[in-house]
């Protein structure tokens, strides 16, 4: 990893993590029952003194001044992870957009994380990380040289733990996990809670500022 210059605000992660699952990234597969954003997403999507927000090709980009960073993240959804292939490539564009940022990460929440890790496992030369929100690899990256993040709230209901587990086989050994004691599985977004999850014992705000923390951190942003 390159040394970082400047640092990347919390309040981009905290953008991010309040809009995941609830706005619609670049993804050409919806559902006429999907979860809605509440207020606290939508008013995440407002430029301020700290980051830019904008919305390009149809992707949300939330960008501060001078980034040397950035996260491409897949939304989760409602529908079988395959059903997102003929738009899993949609990261393809988006590097070549920020020419000065330098590290590329990419991501996702429940759904959206298995199509970032089938992405990154075909990627590897040219992402530097994979972040795993209640999600898991179904693909091999053992030996991709990603470095990666997986964590998933202690009262999530919503994510297959049996699964998880089979398939923590696909990560390497060095994968940073952890588990947000009191979080469930809606809790990475602001929409709401979700059919079959666990009750929290954390609210969303303090689950999204955990994970922000925990991925600056992790991301040597701070």
């Amino acid at each position: 990893m390159k040394q970082k210059k400047k640092s990347f605000p919390r309040r981009v992660f905290l953008c991010l993590l309040a809009v995941l699952l609830a706005v619609y990234v670049a993804f050409g597969v919806y559902v006429s029952d999907y979860y809605h954003a509440d207020p606290a997403a939508e008013d995440a999507l407002v430029s301020d003194d700290v980051v830019s927000v904008t919305k390009q090709n149809g992707n949300w980009v939330f960008a501060p001044e001078s980034p040397t960073a950035g996260l491409i993240f897949y939304p989760g959804g409602k529908v079988e992870n395959t059903a997102y292939a003929p738009d899993m490539n949609a990261a393809d564009s988006i590097p070549e957009r920020f020419s000065e940022v330098t590290d590329w990460y990419i991501g996702g929440h429940s759904l959206g994380g298995a199509m970032a890790a089938s992405y990154a496992a075909k990627h590897t030369d040219e992402l530097d990380g994979l972040v795993l929100l209640a999600a898991y690899s179904t693909a091999d990256l053992t030996d991709s040289g990603l470095r990666i993040y997986s964590t998933y709230g202690s009262e999530d209901g919503v994510l297959n733990r049996e699964k998880y587990e089979a398939d923590r086989t696909n990560l390497p050994q060095d994968t940073t996990e952890t588990v947000i004691d009191g979080g469930c599985h809606a809790g990475f977004g602001s929409y709401g809670a979700q059919k079959g999850d666990g009750t929290p014992t954390i609210s969303a705000e303090e689950q999204q500022r955990q994970t922000a923390d925990a991925l600056a951190a992790w991301m040597n942003l701070q």
